[in-house]
């Protein structure tokens, strides 16, 4: 499927907000956070350039799902060192161990449903840890209320973390033109929560 002119647009807009992320958006927070949200927005910013220069086909490379996977992890690791303090160092040894599993099972050709399994545990606790923590907090008054569009953008992003790997795993759970018509409106909507949670909240 061939990229269109709205989608490099919608995609040049999610390169410009994840930019301004990294540059002004995450000043004021301890180094583990900082570094954490800078590799998520990075990949982001990294990666629509890549579909606007290179189209869809980019998607299809091997190494998409492991990328597709460091977005969410590092941002729910940002979001756990920097809100929960108890748990920091077990969410640190889950997110490392996390990748380590992913990049493993999609390296080493598997017959069985061991890669599928472990993309959607990874997918699934960090996707979870950025959709709830940050309406948990703000429900709770830690935080500004609007840091809950986080949240949304986290359940956004892990829809999305999903679609694209269950896609490269060849068990796709929608079909792969009705993913990649969705992706750029999805990444746009995904990082613009983001960057007003994080600006408002």
């Amino acid at each position: 499927m061939k990229i269109s002119s709205l989608d490099r647009t919608l995609l040049l807009f999610t390169g410009f907000l994840a930019a301004y992320q990294i540059a002004i958006g995450i000043d004021q927070m301890d180094s583990v956070s900082i570094i954490a949200y800078t590799i998520a927005f990075g990949v982001i910013l990294v990666a629509g350039l890549l579909l606007i220069i290179l189209g869809f086909e980019v998607l299809d490379a091997p190494i998409v799902v492991i990328i597709s996977t460091i977005i969410p992890l590092t941002l729910s690791l940002g979001l756990v060192w920097q809100h929960l303090a108890s748990l920091r160092t077990v969410y640190l040894l889950f997110a490392i161990i996390s990748f380590l599993a992913v990049t493993l099972t999609r390296s080493i050709p598997m017959q069985n449903k061991l890669p599928v399994i472990t993309i959607a545990v990874t997918h699934g606790i960090a996707g979870l840890t950025i959709f709830l923590l940050p309406i948990i907090i703000s429900i709770q008054g830690q935080v500004k209320p609007l840091f809950s569009l986080v949240g949304v953008g986290g359940a956004l992003i892990g829809v999305g973390g999903l679609l694209l790997s269950f896609l490269k795993t060849g068990k796709p759970i929608l079909s792969r033109e009705v993913i990649l018509r969705l992706f750029p409106v999805l990444l746009l909507v995904t990082t613009a929560l983001f960057v007003a949670g994080f600006k408002f909240g």
